[in-house]
């Protein structure tokens, strides 16, 4: 089977506008943690200007620092492919809809608030946000998941967060030091990627 990231035939480099419209595209039709299904798609299975494991590394990146997932994957997909106006058209396009659309709802909202109709449409939209973010999770979250060091990273979290209810910036502060210690490269064992089996080359 070939990879999904077709890295044996790379995409040529895009130019701006189609990073712009990519990520604007993106940013109009998504809503709420679905959008990084979209990211997903978009990046790795259409466009293939990432694989699957870069894709990953760059939504770690993204999740580990301050600002929406989505913004932050737009400025370092933008500015891998394209440099720094790579980062502005991808962070430009991603966000431009969204806001317009959000005022545009705001004053919608305000007059319509009391409306049950309306509080049904926003239940559904909820809905749908979840199923997609559940649907991503399980596709590049098996990743994550190969080795028992990665699942007890994984239930301590959960444990902070949902039932500490300790605030995430703190979890990362705790955790991410012990993770990278964890993670090390050491001569009497093998490397962290061989031992998740981050490293390992889908089959042809």
């Amino acid at each position: 089977m070939a990879p999904e990231s077709g890295s044996a035939d790379p995409a040529p480099r895009p130019s701006l506008l189609e990073i712009f419209w990519t990520f604007f595209v993106i940013g109009a039709v998504s809503f709420g943690g679905g959008v990084v299904a979209y990211l997903r798609n978009s990046l790795v299975v259409t466009k293939r200007w990432m694989d699957k494991d870069e894709f990953l590394a760059a939504l770690e990146i993204s999740q580990a620092m301050p600002g929406l997932n989505a913004t932050n994957m737009s400025v370092i997909v933008g500015d891998r492919l394209r440099g720094p106006l790579g980062a502005v058209a991808g962070f430009v396009g991603i966000t431009l809809p969204g806001s317009v659309i959000l005022f545009v709802l705001g004053i919608l909202w305000v007059s319509n608030r009391g409306d049950p109709a309306v509080r049904s449409v926003l239940a559904g939209i909820g809905a749908a946000a979840v199923g997609l973010l559940a649907a991503v999770t399980l596709q590049i979250g098996g990743k994550q998941l190969e080795h028992w060091l990665d699942i007890a990273i994984l239930v301590v979290t959960v444990l902070l967060v949902s039932f500490l209810h300790i605030p995430l910036y703190i979890v990362l502060l705790v955790l991410g030091p012990i993770a990278v210690y964890l993670y090390r490269p050491h001569p009497a064992r093998p490397l962290a990627a061989d031992m998740t089996g981050l490293d390992k080359k889908p089959a042809d």
